[in-house]
């Protein structure tokens, strides 16, 4: 329990566990206002925005904006736009209170000259300052447009339809889930209520109100009847791409959040552009509108890249809007955010210990700062999240009862969308703050309202590959400038607010200004394997934004050969094909195409490991002291296995499923990550599915709970050799000295803590995962033997 108690002089402390904060003097007195891109986030739901003059940029203002780069708002009066008319197939505007909210967005302002740019062009490129609404205002002023609509058309001989819906991209989950269930309140048609067939079973809303908004992301669609608008995430739409390479069930893509340059929506990009300068006969001449949406002001290379190369840019007046155009078909809208004024704290030193740093500043906010106002604080993962949660907690129950209440909410990309949506909700409790701890995902396309303090750890999981290595990894690395900026926009969303720093003002200073595109810095396996299936035979000549090095393709394509997805002349294989339309690395396709082989016949077990692996950082709290391992050691040996941690995972679901009394009593009793464990059910039964459809399954099986029956050692062998099948790669030799030499590269390795193998000397390993920290780890580590090496490496 924490204790909240005073040091002589009236000096506060608190008591978290074993440590005691001093709440005096940590962070420096000097603030400094945010300047407007510093407080400026990306695309935003929607949300009442202030009437507020813009600042002079005088004082420590202007001395902000030199140093994070910052210039004046681009946008000029935009043009008046014409009296708003209900869109055509609906009942109504939604409820008054989001209408009045939309039109207080300064987007809306925007619309005429929005749909006036895309009737007489195929491009734009949207640039929105915080605030703007870009995400749920332009798909609604556009899905009624005469050239939205769906039509029939002669394509090679046949009719067939095309277009009739928005796409509208997202780099995660929770945006578009949030933004899906946000604009289908404006439009007046819940998500919720369209479940099942789309009916909204409201007589107010009538039958053609079902089905105008939907999503699909990874592991969960939500796509009713007659969608009309539907939020993805970027590997769903390439999803789509694989299937139909001329979209024809689009209308218009929107690409959000291009500044974040993922791999996917790169990607996206290259694929679209060969679609707009296609001879578009594949969609019975019936053009794509692309829409590209930044909330950065840097856009000149994704300009270029959209524009024909032969063309020279020039600007070209558009009425009294800041429009830049291209006679290739590409313009560009700026449009001025709005932003209330966000002081800058740092920290006067560099911060030793993160965590306790971001408890002693949530704990002083909340202990010195005024309701309303809910906090925000950033961490790098879901292990930090949770256990600052519990630190908070404990915290929370010593309050005295003249203080506010305190309300905690985790917010990270393995959550159920349910549980991600409980961090938007506003508190119902009275006299009550809310703490939301996220990772940078709160960073941008969607905002928790009601924040007004946000805490920045100034660091983020960056995923890196050394392709020296062949290997991939998973670090907390220090944010750019760009990503600290928007994580200080969110507390001057809905009024003045404060960022907290816990980096000193000399380390923002030496921030990187931006960074680095996903497609220089990751893996490009999976990104090769969807070019390939596309029919992309020379990867090299693929036109990307920024091209990844010759290396890490080459080893791309080598790892694809090994895996069976393209031949030896470099075509995609049925294998290949098959393995990119699984919503899992291509590496666990292969293991899941393996496991249906009559050899093999283990797919039931091999879903069981995958939804345990890809559910979140690990189902498995670490245990801290020997007083707790000793006490859940006793509980755990049931689930732990001699063949390893993959044995061990499907132990646990097996145990987990057959539980029907009390799974969280279960889970808590060997420390066992609850929301891990549900999102492992969910994604079992997601996976199970797909391969009943793909006739992976001879028959569906039989309903959970059923009694726990132990795999024996036989089985055990062939589930592992099926995942040989695709991490042969990943394999170690024991050496005379105790380490492990990588059979591929041959470097050193050892076995991480966390897994059952520790400390233990076996033949030969396999590991599905690594982590450098002080040395090369092996995670989801399995014995395996020497010879099988070879054996995975033969053709079927």
């Amino acid at each position: 329990m924490s204790k909240k108690r005073k040091l002589p002089g009236g000096v506060d402390v608190v008591k978290v566990g074993d440590k005691i904060i001093s709440l005096d003097g940590y962070l420096s007195k000097k603030s400094k206002p945010a300047t407007k891109e510093e407080a400026s986030t990306s695309t935003d739901t929607a949300q009442p925005a202030p009437s507020t003059t813009g600042s002079n940029g005088t004082g420590n203002e202007a001395k902000q904006k030199e140093r994070d780069g910052t210039s004046k708002p681009l946008a000029k009066k935009p043009l008046n736009p014409s009296r708003w008319q209900k869109p055509r197939g609906t009942s109504g505007d939604g409820s008054g209170e989001y209408l009045k909210s939309r039109r207080e967005l300064p987007l809306w302002n925007y619309q005429d000259e929005i749909r006036r740019v895309l009737r007489e062009r195929d491009v734009l490129v949207v640039v929105g300052e915080t605030g703007s609404g870009k995400s749920t205002q332009v798909p609604q002023f556009l899905y009624c447009e005469d050239w939205c609509q769906r039509r029939k058309v002669e394509v090679d001989d046949k009719e067939v339809f095309v277009g009739g819906m928005i796409a509208i991209t997202q780099p995660r989950r929770v945006a578009a889930t949030t933004l899906a269930y946000r604009v289908s309140r404006e439009m007046g048609t819940p998500l919720n209520a369209q479940k099942n067939g789309g009916d909204s079973g409201s007589p107010a809303l009538g039958n053609h109100q079902r089905g105008l908004v939907g999503y699909s992301v990874r592991f969960d669609h939500q796509v009713p009847r007659g969608t009309r608008v539907k939020f993805v995430t970027e590997g769903m739409l390439l999803q789509d791409l694989l299937r139909d390479p001329n979209l024809r069930q689009y209308s218009a893509i929107i690409i959000d959040e291009i500044h974040e340059r993922s791999v996917d929506v790169d990607l996206l990009s290259g694929f679209l552009k060969q679609v707009l300068s296609g001879d578009k006969a594949g969609r019975g001449g019936v053009p794509l509108k692309v829409i590209i949406m930044s909330a950065t002001a840097d856009i000149g290379g994704i300009r270029r890249f959209f524009s024909d190369a032969r063309d020279e840019e020039t600007a070209i007046p558009s009425g009294e809007s800041e429009t830049e155009s291209t006679h290739s078909g590409v313009e560009v809208l700026k449009i001025e955010g709005r932003q209330y004024p966000v002081d800058i704290i740092y920290s006067p030193k560099a911060v030793p210990d993160l965590q306790e740093a971001l408890l002693k500043t949530i704990f002083k906010i909340h202990l010195h700062e005024p309701l309303p106002g809910d906090i925000l604080a950033f961490l790098t993962g879901q292990e930090e999240i949770e256990s600052v949660q519990k630190l908070i907690e404990e915290y929370a129950a010593t309050l005295a009862s003249n203080m506010p209440k305190v309300k905690v909410f985790p917010l990270f990309g393995q959550l159920s969308i349910e549980a991600q949506h409980e961090a938007f909700k506003p508190v119902k409790a009275a006299f009550t703050r809310k703490i939301v701890l996220a990772t940078n995902i709160a960073e941008t396309s969607v905002t928790v309202p009601g924040i007004r303090y946000v805490v920045d750890c100034g660091k983020a999981k960056v995923k890196e590959f050394r392709s020296r290595l062949g290997m991939e990894s998973l670090l907390a690395k220090a944010i750019s400038k760009s990503s600290a900026t928007q994580r200080a926009g969110r507390a001057g969303r809905e009024s003045a607010g404060k960022c907290y720093r816990l980096y000193t003002e000399e380390t923002f200073d030496g921030l990187q200004p931006t960074d680095l595109p996903e497609i220089l810095r990751n893996d490009v396996l999976g990104a090769v394997l969807t070019m390939k299936a596309r029919g992309i035979d020379d990867v090299l000549s693929f036109p990307l934004m920024d091209r990844p090095s010759i290396e890490s393709l080459e080893k791309a394509l080598i790892h694809l050969h090994f895996l069976g997805a393209i031949s030896g002349d470099g075509t995609i294989t049925e294998m290949g094909r098959k393995m990119a339309f699984f919503p899992v690395s291509a590496p666990l396709g292969r293991v899941l195409l393996a496991a249906a082989d009559p050899r093999y016949d283990c797919v039931l077990e091999v879903i069981d490991i995958i939804a345990c692996i890809t559910a979140g950082d690990d189902i498995f709290h670490q245990l801290q002291t020997e007083e707790v391992k000793e006490e859940v050691e006793e509980y755990r040996k049931e689930l732990y296995r001699r063949e390893g941690d993959l044995l061990t995972y499907l132990t646990t679901m097996q145990h987990y499923a057959a539980e029907n009394s009390d799974r969280v009593g279960w889970c808590r009793q060997r420390r066992i990550n609850v929301r891990n464990m549900r999102q492992a059910m969910n994604i079992r039964r997601q996976l199970r599915g797909l391969c009943m459809r793909e006739k992976m399954l001879a028959e569906a099986p039989p309903p959970d709970p059923q009694p726990f029956a132990p795999i024996p050692p036989s089985q055990a062998e062939t589930v592992v050799k099926c995942f040989m099948k695709g991490f042969a790669l990943k394999t170690a030799m024991l050496a005379p000295d105790s380490s492990y030499i990588t059979a591929h590269g041959k470097h050193v390795v050892a076995i991480h803590p966390s897994s059952v193998l520790h400390g233990q000397k076996k033949e030969a390993i396999m590991f599905l995962d690594h982590v450098f920290t002080q040395k090369n780890y092996a995670k989801k580590v399995s014995v395996i033997q020497a010879n099988w090496i070879a054996e995975a490496f033969e053709e079927d």
